[in-house]
């Protein structure tokens, strides 16, 4: 790895809690120079903007946090509803850190970057469509395998699961109360147990 692209992991790790807590307008190139330590000379000499900066700034948020879910996906022994739910438990096993580190990336990005950073809305929304298509993929598997029924509608209900994890993330965050996720996963659960379970 060369020297600059260590510099430019260097600045998007080092500010990428920033980002996601402050916004990606708010984030100042002030800020990026404070957080890091280097010269905004150093900055602009890796990223042709501050804009650059939060791009791939997003980029490795989301990114670390889509690993993290695959992970857990991949590492579950059990069946699609088991990985369904092991999504959940992630979330609910991580709350602490996950609130303290701003909330959800993709969340955060999306309420925010469609007026001030239109750049970044395409990535915003290919992270949206990754994460819904994770459920998609569990749901065609439990289609498969006889564990959920056929002919579910697997758009409808992988969307429903993103509406409702995003949902429970922005409430519990904003009121400070993680009953608010308890009420969306448990909402989850029961679509699993109700509607599409054999």
């Amino acid at each position: 790895m060369s020297k600059a692209e260590r510099t430019k992991r260097y600045i998007i790790r080092k500010s990428s809690v920033h980002f996601n807590k402050k916004g990606y307008a708010g984030t100042s190139l002030r800020d990026i120079t404070e957080l890091t330590g280097l010269t905004k000379g150093s900055i602009y000499g890796n990223f042709e903007n501050k804009e650059a900066v939060a791009q791939a700034v997003y980029r490795y948020n989301a990114k670390n946090i889509g690993n993290q879910l695959l992970s857990v996906v991949q590492n579950c022994k059990g069946g699609a509803k088991e990985k369904i739910v092991a999504i959940l438990d992630y979330y609910r096993d991580n709350w602490e850190d996950f609130s303290k580190a701003g909330g959800c990336p993709l969340l955060n990005a999306a309420t925010e970057v469609d007026d001030t950073l239109p750049k970044l809305v395409v990535d915003v929304r290919n992270s949206f469509k990754g994460f819904t298509k994770m459920f998609e993929n569990i749901i065609s598997e439990g289609m498969e395998e006889e564990e959920f029924k056929e002919q579910l509608n697997v758009g409808k209900l992988a969307s429903t699961m993103v509406i409702l994890i995003e949902g429970g993330v922005l409430l519990a965050k904003t009121m400070d109360n993680r009953d608010f996720l308890e009420i969306a996963f448990n909402r989850i659960e029961g679509i699993i147990e109700n509607e599409m379970k054999m």
